[in-house]
């Protein structure tokens, strides 16, 4: 690939697709060659073990200057992740004003607002005119993340307005900034969340959060790319814990087979012993199921169908806890809704089992029991596949870990109990 190449590709496909196909030496000598801008923007794109490899081989005064200019919320990241030794090699390399703001921005937690802010943006003064702040951004622009929103602060630091770049360069060079400022501004506190930052973001449309501590004063902002981020990571999370997986870090083609294997065995085995109630309800039954042996051929149809309904609520459920569009406190409008909702579909799997059992050419009476404990079923894991991930909540477990090997007892060995209860009392046994 030829230099012009490489030059119009972005920082994210020089990380993805020229590194990884350099070794050591090569990857360190190309590095050296780019822009320390340019070179760490390629660098954010790589896991911290990566960067810092990368930026401890560098010649010193090489690694000081792309170091200096990485984003601050990656060098957040990537300090934190660090041993304290090479953590405190690092920060000597930072010039002293950004290395106090990243020691501010490093005691928030990782999930946080503050955790996810980065220093680089414009701040500018009330008092200032419209021709001021427009050479400001001429002098400074460069450096900041985002150049569309100027933050007014004042002297204090507390955030008292935006400006839109927009509205700025439109208005008379003469006007007032406190004249073009939006004086509500939309902001979230150091410890929101990620997940509700994302949400205010996506609600109100912006490219950027300002970031405010419990004085009110400025502390930096998220970008819309940050969050894009975040929630790939937290939609990936979600995934892996409603497969039963706890979350992976690494590539699936770049994780060792011991951290696969520690992954997934905990809750397998967890998901195993809940399964395991289910033999336990068949073995209470036994003497009723040799009986009547036609109701067990039945069993895994009702059991299979009562878990897909379960899911189908939990994954309803967990999606609007998410995005914020139901909260534990709407406890009884869910039982209400998905109350109707399971009845409705009950009877419509119940009439399609009492089908399937007369055309297997059982009695009259194992087709009801079929029909009635369908119906009874899929409303009972309609239920508790809405309500296991409100109480997982409301308890501060995240609902898809809590839900998944829950829904899979509840579904299955309460569903045998119900059916063979119901089998009790049509069949008079």
């Amino acid at each position: 690939m030829g230099a012009l190449d490489l030059e119009k590709m972005e920082p994210y496909d020089l990380a993805t697709t020229v590194l990884p196909g350099m070794g050591r030496e090569e990857q360190l000598e190309f590095l050296a060659s780019l822009p320390p801008g340019r070179a760490a923007e390629t660098l954010e794109h790589l896991r911290p073990d990566q960067q810092y490899w990368l930026l401890h081989h560098l010649p010193e005064d090489r690694g000081r200057e792309v170091l200096n200019e990485m984003s601050s919320d990656a060098a957040v990241d990537l300090l934190l992740s660090l041993h304290p030794r090479q953590r405190s090699q690092l920060l000597e390399w930072i010039a002293p004003q950004y290395q106090e703001e990243l020691r501010r921005l490093m005691a928030y937690p990782e999930n946080s607002a503050g955790g996810l802010a980065t220093v680089d943006y414009i701040a500018v003064r009330e008092y200032w005119t419209a021709g001021e702040a427009i050479e400001h951004v001429r002098k400074v622009g460069r450096e900041a993340e985002l150049v569309y929103y100027l933050y007014v602060l004042d002297a204090q630091g507390h955030l008292v307005g935006v400006a839109s770049l927009r509205e700025v360069l439109l208005a008379d060079p003469r006007t007032p900034l406190g004249e073009l400022m939006k004086r509500e501004v939309i902001s979230v506190p150091a410890q929101a969340d990620q997940e509700e930052v994302g949400r205010i973001l996506s609600r109100y449309d912006l490219l950027a959060l300002p970031v405010v501590d419990d004085a009110g004063r400025m502390i930096g902002i998220v970008t819309v790319d940050d969050i894009l981020d975040v929630m790939e990571q937290e939609a990936t999370e979600d995934v892996q814990r409603l497969g039963g997986v706890q979350p992976v870090a690494e590539p699936y083609m770049e994780a060792s087979l011991g951290v696969l294997f520690r992954k997934r065995v905990g809750w397998l085995m967890a998901l195993y012993v809940a399964e395991a109630l289910t033999g336990t309800v068949m073995r209470h039954y036994e003497s009723f199921i040799s009986q009547v042996v036609a109701l067990a051929f039945f069993v895994p149809l009702l059991i299979g169908t009562g878990g897909n309904a379960g899911s189908q609520a939990s994954s309803l459920i967990i999606r609007a806890l998410a995005v914020g569009e139901v909260t534990p406190a709407h406890v009884l409008r869910v039982i209400w809704r998905e109350s109707r909702l399971g009845l409705a579909l009950g009877l419509s799997m119940g009439a399609a089992g009492v089908l399937r059992a007369l055309l297997l050419g059982t009695a009259g009476s194992i087709a009801l029991t079929v029909g009635l404990a369908q119906v009874a079923i899929v409303l009972w894991a309609s239920l508790a596949g809405a309500l296991l991930p409100l109480l997982g909540k409301k308890i501060g477990v995240d609902p898809a870990v809590f839900s998944t090997p829950l829904i899979a007892t509840a579904t299955d060995a309460l569903g045998l109990i119900i059916y063979f209860e119901i089998a009790r009392l049509v069949l008079g046994l």
